[in-house]
């Protein structure tokens, strides 16, 4: 994994970044990572049942009937 060194960082914004981070029960670096890629990514994430959703949404709907089989399950045998 790439790796990124900060120089320069003022003292304040340091100490400011320690504290979130402990606040957050991370460490500075873990706090870090979260900053940026809240501020790269600051959308949700698309899940996956919103995707296959929008999938068939684009071909109209799809209509998905599930039958379950209601026998009891058979106990696992090991021997």
């Amino acid at each position: 994994m790439p790796a990124i060194t900060v120089l320069d960082v003022p003292e304040e914004t340091h100490r400011a970044l320690t504290a979130r981070a402990s606040q957050h029960g991370r460490s500075t670096e873990a706090e870090l990572l979260d900053i940026l890629e809240q501020a790269l990514h600051p959308g949700a994430p698309l899940k996956i049942g919103a995707q296959l959703a929008a999938f068939g949404k684009s071909f109209g709907g799809i209509e998905l009937i599930i039958v379950r089989d209601q026998a009891p399950l058979k106990p696992a045998d090991y021997e």
